[in-house]
């Protein structure tokens, strides 16, 4: 049997909240400006490239990507309990993360 305690499960689901949202909040910030970088570069390869300053072999560079995908099986036996312990942080942790992503 297991114990099961709820106001430990209640302060490990709002802490989880805490952390989340703090960090949905910093992720959609970070996003934001990653994608304004990543677009900029990508415009001025793209400029580089049909001025004849830059050769990229685009496929070449994503040859690379496709078909790397390996997966490897847990070996974890007892994952009721492991999921059982970490569900009450990681609900609050999630749920945490989408409230300040959405509101950030």
């Amino acid at each position: 049997m297991i114990d099961v305690d709820p106001s430990a499960l209640a302060v490990e689901f709002l802490a989880g909240a805490v952390v989340g949202g703090c960090i949905g909040i910093a992720t959609k910030r970070v996003a934001k400006l990653l994608a304004l970088i990543v677009g900029a570069q990508l415009m001025a390869l793209r400029y580089l490239e049909s001025q004849g300053i830059v050769r990229i072999d685009w496929s070449r560079l994503t040859a690379g990507l496709v078909g790397s995908e390996t997966t490897q099986a847990g070996t974890d036996t007892d994952w009721v309990t492991s999921l059982l312990s970490t569900l009450p942080i990681g609900l609050g942790f999630v749920s945490g993360f989408l409230i300040g992503y959405h509101r950030g």
